[in-house]
């Protein structure tokens, strides 16, 4: 392997403008990418990696950013001071990109292969049936089924996880040297992250082009990177062979990343954050077995909260004028317990019908057959006004808090309001006063009360909604995917909140997410479901250490563990 570099980073420093003042968004940051090399860049929402992968592409926003140091040399050339023509030479040429959201990266109104057609139009001189045989055996390369089929689908009519892989046959189609992934898997299922890492890794063997991997999961990059290099705050706090770096962190920050994640292990009593690594106090008290059983027995020995008998959730849907209509039963006959203070912990991947069952549950949309009783009393026929008050008695918290926010109400204004609806507090005073302490309560400042949604970070909101949920004193709240979109170590915050706002009010829980490691470290029983069916229905560690069925070991095994 020739030792040159294939991209030299040193002491880049960016900044960006709103008017009057600049902010110093990356300070001085020095790295290399060699040929036929795995780099990740580690870090959290703000910490300045996309910047940095968006200032490579010659990308950062015109006008209110600018590099102000620094240089960027690919493949001998500067691109600091790079024209916008010489980088449309380069671009998706010698360094391609796949972004976060698929979706968002793909046109909705063009056919799949089309796209791909386009990137070979201009940058390689292929006659167009030469472009079409190229792109079908590049559907074949990134392990799309029936590459012919996807050729002519739109992005709508697949998967996200093979919308992601016509992405990644985009990126590849001009042989780049260098491919940065920008957060590439986020948004997926842990068992189709798992299959598109291999395949990245499988593309990268095959093609020795070099990968800069962006992500905030230290775990998932151990499997991956030969080298790892840590960004917190627009600085490289740490940087090394990748084995080294997990082995041995010596950044406090570094610690806090690996530290954060649930274990598969063992159960701490409280996840450390962030915080408590930079202020060197981890707390390391585990949930032993024996707490675990004396715990269980009190809560199964009550009656149960909420039965679920053999609901049914069936669609119809027309494929069109003259064709039949097609059930599909999106929830298969499923029957449950959930026990007051209990949490109930439900997996399964995309489409396996655990946000329809919540929705049943919730009463959103009802399940075609079957019976949901709360509290000894079936709900499933309820009249309008005694809908209105089980509503107040079971509650969702959301995966994406700033979609359930209005965003013209502010922060205060947006948790009265139901509140209100529910009679809940006697005097507008007397709610404020409660919404303060609520915020108190989810760690957030009383001025949060005055502001607006958009002034809060995606870990706050998400705190937001909690307080929104728990103003209205429920018993029961089933949480859709709600830490899904956070970062590590917030994630780790609002798991210890939800905990503590159990053991505070009695809060009884249904925690949905596509996330073993976090269900695991939540639950107290796991519900496994997978194409609207229960797999498997047990204790949650039982379950994690001997799981019964394939599908469950599946999941298990998609876990990503680092080293």
């Amino acid at each position: 392997m020739h030792n040159k570099d294939l991209l030299k980073v040193d002491k880049l420093s960016i900044s960006f403008f709103d008017g009057k003042t600049e902010n110093k968004i990356i300070k001085s940051i020095s790295f290399k990418v060699r040929p036929n090399e795995i780099l990740a860049v580690i870090g959290e929402s703000g910490s300045g990696k996309s910047i940095t992968s968006l200032a490579l592409m010659g990308l950062l926003p015109k006008r209110i950013s600018k590099i102000t140091s620094g240089s960027i040399v690919f493949d001998d050339e500067e691109l600091a001071t790079s024209s916008h023509k010489s980088f449309q030479k380069i671009r998706g040429n010698d360094i391609a990109m796949i972004f976060q959201e698929p979706m968002s990266s793909l046109n909705p109104s063009m056919r799949c292969g089309k796209q791909v057609e386009e990137i070979l139009k201009q940058h390689s001189t292929l006659s167009a049936s030469e472009i079409k045989s190229e792109i079908l055996d590049l559907f074949e390369r990134v392990k799309l089924p029936n590459p012919k089929r996807i050729f002519k689908s739109y992005p709508h009519e697949i998967s996200g996880g093979q919308k992601q892989r016509v992405v990644i046959a985009m990126a590849i189609a001009c042989k780049p040297k260098l491919l940065i992934a920008d957060e590439p898997t986020t948004a997926l299922d842990v068992t189709v992250q798992k299959e598109i890492l291999e395949l990245l890794k499988t593309i990268q063997k095959e093609t020795k082009m070099s990968i800069l991997f962006i992500s905030h999961d230290l775990s998932l990059v151990a499997e991956l990177a030969d080298k790892v290099l840590v960004m917190y705050k627009g600085e490289i706090v740490e940087q090394g062979k990748t084995q080294l770096i997990f082995n041995a962190p010596r950044h406090n920050y570094t610690k806090a990343l690996i530290g954060a994640r649930p274990s598969t292990e063992y159960r701490l009593k409280k996840l450390p954050t962030i915080s408590d690594f930079m202020s060197g106090e981890v707390n390391t008290k585990i949930i032993t077995a024996k707490d675990r059983k004396k715990n269980h027995e009190n809560i199964y020995a009550q009656p149960p909260l909420l039965e679920v008998i053999d609901v049914e959730k069936t669609y119809i849907s027309n494929k069109g004028f003259f064709s039949k209509d097609i059930p599909f039963k999106a929830v298969d006959g499923v029957s449950f317990k959930v026990y007051p203070r209990e949490t109930l912990g439900l997996v399964g991947e995309s489409g396996c019908g655990k946000s329809t069952l919540g929705n049943a549950i919730l009463q959103l949309d009802k399940a075609t057959s079957g019976i949901i009783k709360y509290k000894g009393k079936d709900i499933t026929g309820l009249r309008k006004n005694e809908l209105r008050r089980l509503r107040k008695d079971i509650q969702i918290i959301f995966q994406d808090p700033f979609a359930s926010l209005n965003p013209r109400l502010t922060v205060g204004n947006a948790i009265i309001e139901p509140m209100k609806v529910h009679s809940i507090g006697n005097s507008y005073n007397e709610r404020k006063e409660k919404v303060i302490a609520l915020l108190d309560k989810v760690g957030l400042e009383a001025s949060a009360f005055n502001r607006y949604p958009h002034e809060f970070s995606g870990g706050q909101r998400q705190r937001i909604g909690i307080a929104r949920t728990i103003a209205l004193e429920p018993q029961l709240i089933v949480c859709d995917e709600s830490v899904s979109a956070l970062d590590i170590s917030v994630q780790a915050q609002v798991l210890n909140l939800l905990n503590d706002l159990k053991a505070l009010f009695g809060f009884t829980y249904i925690f949905i997410s596509h996330d073993l490691a976090v269900v695991k470290y939540m639950a107290d029983q796991l519900l496994v479901m997978n194409q609207g069916k229960i797999e498997e229905l047990g204790d949650a560690d039982t379950i994690y250490k001997s799981p019964k069925k394939d599908y469950t070991k599946k999941l298990i095994h998609a876990i990503p563990k680092g080293l």
